[in-house]
């Protein structure tokens, strides 16, 4: 057997630049390269080896170690789980710090691969710096953190663990049914150390996506349900996309006539001008989607989870009467709810189906109506997002509907618009048009606060010929930003909105819904100086981060701004403060959050009642 003298870290690298994937029928490299924090845990050992190789597997430097996994793990969204990169770190607080990214790369079902650093596997310098001491076990470091927020999760204790446990990690993240973030936690002695690596171990491997075709069984029960059904009704989730299954789902909606709605994640699987698309179902959904399910008799949930803002906190899809047919390739989520469970890739399971049902028909009635709430629902969107008679007026505290239209009216089909947290995903949700299957990109898995920016830089990353767009608000931009100095530094130029609330807007309404006073969210009712908190000038912010930058005080202003950001060259940052009260009333359902039993304040008991009322909707 031939074989080749490499350090650990060499020989991992190496494996790394063999992996391809067939993308659109071409051969492209399944790694993207790596970010990197370096460290004393990984400089000289990874960071030598990727120092070697560097004019071929492009090394990406970041201000944050989070930021850079958030970024990871929005390039892998937007190449629809096709392309990875890895994140390395040092050990202690760089590892650490990214375990927020790999508990959203894990809640997403993402693939990402975290390489920490980690303390010695000799143990001879013991404690070294950034070591945590576990007293009782010191097998432990905390990379064990990641465990939780991995589907795959090693430590190479020797440098031939590399060979078989690599491999593996690499088909954990690219199994549709397994998909998420794979850990390799790399002691720092090891990453260093030599071994006699089979030449096999860096032959080029071509990858695949794998589609399970469904059980004949399964797909025998699933026609004769479809087939009982009067008002079917499709809710379209992630999976979708990383099926690529957006023109079966237009075929199968076209060819029978039937409705759809879409979760955040499938958002975009369906142009928002087809007449059969209710939109966003949910807490944040559509009135045409919301009544459209609370009629219909079958629901087919594709490639969701089903989390409680699509469920409505199990209310929506639990009613009797109802069927739930759930399509996925992962059991896991096929079983939920008690829906009749329809396990495979989501293209090929429409393929099969539309070959079964024939020349099915529904009640035409049903798509009418349907129509009808659609139309309902897009009049009630316009209204929504139509420039105000305040649009000049610089005294007027925008919605973020209101800003909402005038950024979406601005973008073309060629813009993807970036999001997570806060109150903008359930405005976005509603109100957002999008023409495009890339066009949505909105975290709202994990909704991670600060994902916006930094996530921002992976999808133009992934996809550099559109026009990202990100809209943050003064929460998210405050937590994590330091990545706008990372587009600017790659030649990555985003557009950014700043919506400044002055403070944790959605909650402070959500805090009011459950009978609270406002308090500790909107900075006005946080403990402060005297003087209160101060005002954040996030454009001149933006600009001492290389960024360009504007303060725009209406409407107007910020319609104006926009056009001078698209012929920016690099990443240009607008901010505009918004009213923190208003959202969009029209659309939305119950969401299962819970209020204090026993409060001092009336309004708290009488949420507390209401809370009680809306639970007894629930099936347990």
């Amino acid at each position: 057997m031939q074989t080749i003298r490499l350090t650990m870290a060499q020989a991992l690298v190496k494996h790394l630049q063999a992996q391809f994937n067939l993308v659109d029928g071409k051969e492209v490299p399944l790694f993207g390269g790596v970010w990197g924090i370096f460290g004393h845990g990984n400089v000289a050992g990874l960071g030598e080896a990727l120092a070697d190789v560097k004019d071929e597997f492009t090394t990406y430097r970041a201000h944050n170690e989070q930021g850079m996994a958030l970024a990871a793990c929005a390039y892998a969204k937007q190449n629809r789980r096709q392309r990875i990169m890895a994140c390395t770190s040092s050990i202690g607080p760089g590892a650490t710090n990214m375990v927020t990214a790999a508990g959203l790369a894990m809640a997403n079902r993402l693939p990402v691969l975290f390489l920490p650093g980690d303390v010695f596997a000799t143990r001879t310098p013991d404690p070294v710096l950034q070591q945590v001491e576990h007293f009782g076990e010191p097998s432990v470091s905390v990379n064990d953190c990641f465990r939780p927020v991995s589907r795959y999760f090693d430590r190479i204790n020797r440098p031939e663990q590399l060979i078989t446990s690599l491999p593996n990690a690499i088909a954990t993240m690219l199994d549709p049914a397994n998909c998420g973030p794979a850990t390799l936690a790399l002691p720092q002695d090891v990453q260093t150390m030599a071994f006699d690596y089979p030449i096999s171990f860096f032959e080029k491997k071509v990858h695949g996506l794998t589609r399970t075709r469904p059980d004949k069984v399964q797909v025998k029960n699933t026609v004769q349900a479809i087939k009982a059904a009067k008002k079917p009704l499709l809710v379209l989730g992630g999976g979708v996309h990383y099926s690529l299954a957006v023109k079966e789902v237009e075929q199968f909606i076209d060819t029978y006539q039937v409705p759809a709605c879409e979760t955040q994640a499938g958002k975009g699987g369906l142009n928002w001008q087809h007449k059969l698309n209710l939109g966003g179902v949910g807490v944040t959904g559509s009135s045409a989607a919301n009544i459209a399910a609370s009629e219909a008799d079958l629901v087919i949930a594709i490639g969701t989870r089903l989390q409680d803002f699509t469920s409505a906190s199990r209310t929506l899809f639990n009613r009797e009467g109802l069927r739930l047919i759930n399509i996925n390739t992962a059991s896991f989520d096929a079983n939920k709810h008690g829906g009749l469970a329809l396990t495979g890739d989501a293209r090929e399971v429409l393929t099969e189906l539309m070959s079964e049902l024939g020349e099915c028909q529904f009640d035409t009635h049903w798509a009418e109506r349907a129509k009808s709430l659609n139309n309902d629902w897009l009049d009630a969107v316009n209204q929504a997002v139509k420039v105000p008679d305040t649009y000049q007026d610089k005294s007027y505290l925008p919605t973020d509907a209101n800003v909402i239209g005038i950024v979406n009216r601005q973008a073309t089909k060629n813009s993807t618009i970036v999001q997570a947290a806060g109150g903008l995903p359930g405005e976005l949700h509603k109100l957002w048009r999008t023409e495009s299957d890339l066009g949505y990109h909105v975290e709202y898995g994990f909704s991670c606060m600060g994902y916006e920016l930094a996530g921002g830089v992976g999808v133009k990353m992934a996809t550099p010929e559109r026009d990202v767009i990100v809209m943050v608000g003064d929460g998210s931009y405050l937590m994590l930003n330091s990545e706008i100095a990372t587009s600017v530094m790659l030649g990555l130029k985003l557009t950014v909105v700043v919506l400044d609330n002055r403070g944790y807007a959605c909650i402070n309404r959500l805090q009011n819904a459950c009978g609270s006073d406002s308090f500790n969210n909107l900075l006005q009712d946080c403990h402060t100086v005297e003087a209160g908190a101060p005002k954040t000038a996030f454009a001149e912010h933006a600009k001492a981060l290389g960024a360009n930058g504007e303060h725009v005080q209406s409407l107007a202003e910020l319609e104006a701004a926009l056009v001078r950001a698209k012929a920016s060259d690099k990443t240009y940052v607008i901010s505009i403060d918004t009213d923190p009260m208003p959202t969009t009333q029209e659309g939305g359902a119950w969401w299962d959050v819970a209020v204090a039993e026993v409060s001092s304040k009336e309004s708290v008991n009488q949420a507390q009642a209401q809370y009680q009322e809306a639970k007894s909707k629930q099936p347990y």
